[in-house]
């Protein structure tokens, strides 16, 4: 267990994590006005009720928030740094992050995001770690912002996840999205996203009906119209990593882009180590993947000193 009081969210670029159970579960709203209805879903039997508190249920876009904590907790942790459950960070940064306006509207909106994120309750016996249990608790359990005096912006943000979100971080209950995720604009795109990053894991497609889609997502669209937006995506192609198409049946296909496969990275462990010191505060496993995802689209050009090949990239990538 942590003893320290906050964590500083201090690490730049981290590689993009989402918890597994919020990507099944359609706990977000994708609607652009307030949704104030209570939702109740029921699947494999994980049970799951979201309440909104008057300011409305807490949007996808909203969400963007829990993402970039998430993200900044696992590379910590990876990086053998010590966290706990609040996190305190720069408004500017997370603003930057997530790809979101500095300006003075984007301040104001990013307090409308923490109060939905604090007011909206979940009940759920979704499994979170080792652990399976029914529980009632908001996405995040308190937030606070301090800013400078008369009407100065923010200056600093201080979140406290829920004990059950953080137990899903520490037990690993996480996925990597793509760096591309945040220009996502659209809710459904985002949605849509989520959903083939957790069902096409391990598999090549992911063949579901329109109707369990429409269900999964969360959508309060008639069939119909989630159809017809179904089938913009398809015709769009936007989705990062994925493709969609339309089968016989009211069946929609969703697949994976052809990936190159870097395979082994061939910089020893200790390269890494040494890495720290070109790039500190950077999450540099991230960068590593980036590297190594460079190396294959140029062509696995032969490397006859990896390391050093490594160090000159990673110097001009800091640079720039």
């Amino acid at each position: 267990m942590s003893t320290a009081e906050f964590f500083l969210c201090d690490i730049f670029e981290p590689s993009l994590k989402d918890d597994l159970a919020s990507m099944e579960h359609p706990m977000f709203s994708l609607s652009t006005r307030p949704d104030r209805a209570i939702r109740r879903y029921e699947h494999n039997g994980s049970e799951i009720t979201v309440t909104p508190s008057v300011k409305g249920r807490a949007t996808i876009h909203d969400k963007d928030i829990l993402i970039y904590c998430i993200s900044q907790l696992v590379a910590a942790v990876n990086a053998g740094r010590e966290v706990c459950r609040t996190l305190r960070l720069r408004a500017h940064d997370l603003l930057v992050a997530t790809r979101r306006d500095t300006s003075g509207d984007g301040y104001a909106r990013l307090r409308e995001a923490f109060e939905r994120l604090a007011g909206t309750r979940i009940t759920t016996n979704i499994v979170s770690g080792d652990y399976e249990t029914t529980s009632g608790f908001g996405l995040i359990e308190s937030w606070e912002i301090v800013r400078r005096s008369r009407g100065g912006r923010m200056v600093s943000v201080s979140v406290t996840l829920s004990e059950w979100l953080y137990r899903a971080v520490l037990a690993r209950s996480v996925l990597t999205l793509s760096p591309a995720y945040f220009d996502l604009r659209k809710p459904l795109e985002r949605r849509v996203y989520e959903l083939a990053r957790k069902h096409c894991g391990s598999q090549r497609d992911w063949r579901v009906s329109v109707a369990m889609l429409h269900q999964k997502a969360g959508s309060d669209a008639p069939v119909r119209v989630f159809r017809a937006a179904i089938r913009k995506m398809i015709a769009a192609d936007g989705l990062p990593d994925y493709v969609l198409s339309e089968e016989p049946d009211d069946v929609i296909r969703i697949g994976r882009r052809r990936i190159l496969d870097p395979g082994p990275s061939p910089l020893p462990p200790e390269a890494l180590e040494r890495a720290r010191e070109i790039a500190p505060g950077h999450d540099i496993y991230a960068l590593e993947a980036e590297w190594l995802g460079w190396w294959v689209s140029s062509g696995r050009p032969r490397l006859t000193a990896p390391e050093r090949a490594f160090r000159v990239w990673l110097e001009g990538r800091v640079a720039k």
